[in-house]
């Protein structure tokens, strides 16, 4: 039987992860769904032969997807097709900007199981949720024995390129049509939760974790938490790019104070033994190589980039105010990161306490607890001064 593989999504996360992992893995059948119709456009003018850059510590180099098939749920001809290929496919990746997204994806996924009920299928979630794989499972709504949502942990920074980039860097573009390019970095260890017979997956470069709750939250409330609030800091000095920050040591001794002292603190009291990760000497090492790769000139990470979407980073659970939650939940101060939160804040909500409390409330859960409170408590006195810090 030819193996097949399904990705939702054409974003950098999805072809330098998995569709190049399922390319590698050997799937008789790679094929993609994408809802922009120049790019689907651009896929099929060029054959289906993708470009995306890897940018290495020293070096950015290419590697190329071959026969890569992509269709468009949002067309009424080739959504039958995708609910035929959803039938049969044995791994399938979801890799969409949020999870709210899902419930445009679900209805066919569903249509698609129903039609192959007792198929064994993978389904890898990457959309920087720790529930998203369960999210993804209830909104599909049904149950199918041989179905598999797993979790992923995404610590590879990525990218597109405008073809004004591309062609300023003399990087491809994703097809030789595309308006567009992907560049990701060469790091690779991407997590996945377990299931039964996960060792006869063929896309290539995942690793299994039997508990991924501890590391998602090390990437998102470590990794993510921090890489947010150098783009803040960055933010108020106008900085453009990430990489700049090269010259700003006392911004990146900011971060490195967050993501060691206080996220750090906090991760490894609460995961103290699972793993060398949450050992001193394991999570520095994983904060210091971060902080590198962070500010990797061959990125050229863009700090409006860093910062989009402040509305959801400061939800009650993401990266920021969730890293804070952490913290005060162990037992120490979010000094650091409180400043990210308060920069963030003001540039949502201004500058007055009460409207910074009015935005929250709409934020955050209802009713208003005591860890709103210790969490508010941090925000107004950090708006005015960074002295603490």
């Amino acid at each position: 039987m030819n193996s097949l593989f399904l990705g939702i999504g054409l974003g950098p996360i999805q072809t330098g992860i998995f569709l190049l992992g399922a390319s590698k893995g050997g799937f008789d059948r790679i094929v993609v769904a994408d809802v922009d119709p120049a790019i689907v456009k651009a896929v099929r003018d060029d054959k289906g032969n993708l470009s995306i850059s890897i940018a290495a510590k020293d070096k950015v180099y290419s590697e190329i997807i071959q026969r890569v098939e992509i269709f468009n749920p949002g067309d009424s001809g080739d959504i039958k097709t995708l609910i035929d290929i959803a039938a049969d496919a044995d791994e399938i990746a979801t890799a969409l900007p949020a999870v709210k997204f899902f419930r445009h994806v679900a209805p066919w996924l569903r249509r698609g199981f129903e039609k192959n009920p007792n198929h064994r299928r993978m389904i890898y979630t990457a959309e920087n949720n720790n529930h998203a794989a369960e999210l993804l499972e209830k909104a599909v709504g049904k149950k199918f024995p041989n179905t598999y949502y797993l979790n992923t942990v995404i610590g590879k920074m990525s990218g597109v390129l405008s073809l004004d980039e591309c062609v300023k860097r003399k990087l491809p573009t994703l097809t030789p049509s595309a308006d567009r390019g992907h560049l990701v970095e060469e790091f690779n260890q991407i997590l996945i939760s377990n299931c039964p017979a996960i060792e006869n997956r063929k896309t290539k470069g995942l690793c299994v974790k039997d508990d991924l709750l501890p590391f998602e939250e090390a990437k998102l409330y470590g990794h993510n938490a921090i890489h947010v609030l150098l783009g803040l800091l960055a933010s108020e000095k106008k900085i453009v790019f990430m990489h700049e920050l090269a010259g700003h040591p006392e911004i990146i001794e900011i971060g490195r104070r967050a993501f060691i002292n206080e996220s750090g603190l906090a991760l490894r009291k609460k995961w103290n033994g699972l793993d060398e990760l949450f050992t001193e000497n394991g999570y520095r090492k994983y904060a210091e190589d971060l902080l590198i790769r962070m500010i990797n000139p061959l990125l050229a990470d863009s700090v409006e980039r860093v910062c989009r979407d402040l509305e959801r980073k400061l939800g009650w659970d993401d990266r920021i105010i969730g890293a804070i939650r952490i913290v005060i939940s162990q037992g120490f101060k979010p000094v650091a990161l409180s400043r990210g939160a308060a920069i963030a804040a003001e540039k949502l909500f201004g500058s007055d306490p009460v409207k910074i409390r009015k935005g929250f409330e709409k934020l955050w859960p209802s009713p208003w607890t005591k860890e709103h409170e210790d969490i508010s408590e941090y925000l107004p006195a950090f708006c005015c001064s960074i002295s603490r810090i």
